[in-house]
């Protein structure tokens, strides 16, 4: 099933993407960057890949709409997820602790991971 194939590329991109803004994401923060900075820095460089990726490998066997037409899907996905996240990682870190978002991000992005699978493969991707 193509679904099955698309799924386990993107996890893979997916896992690239998230080692990226982590490190981003805990380094600028170990420097005394607010989690409301940092994180969009994190998930801008990871987002770069990630479209990079996806675009190249995950859903190249798909017909593709013009790259302005995907880009700018991709971007508005991408901000969507993006204020999701970093309202997540500001309230864990202002409610748990710096030291725990570091360790809680991973699983935010993952659960946000999937549901952007689902879009970028039904609508960024795809005519």
């Amino acid at each position: 099933m193509k679904i099955l194939r698309d799924g386990a590329q993107f996890m893979v991109v997916g896992l690239l993407q998230l080692a990226v803004d982590s490190a981003i994401y805990i380094a600028l923060t170990r420097l005394g960057v607010a989690p409301p900075l940092a994180n969009p820095c994190g998930r801008i460089v990871g987002a770069g890949l990630g479209f990079w990726l996806n675009g190249k490998v995950t859903f190249l066997h798909r017909t593709q709409p013009q790259l302005h037409l995907r880009f700018a899907r991709y971007a508005l996905l991408w901000l969507m997820l993006t204020i999701v996240s970093t309202v997540a990682m500001t309230a864990v870190a202002q409610q748990a602790g710096l030291t725990r978002s570091w360790w809680i991000k991973p699983l935010i992005e993952a659960l946000l991971g999937a549901i952007s699978f689902l879009l970028s493969r039904h609508w960024v991707y795809q005519r």
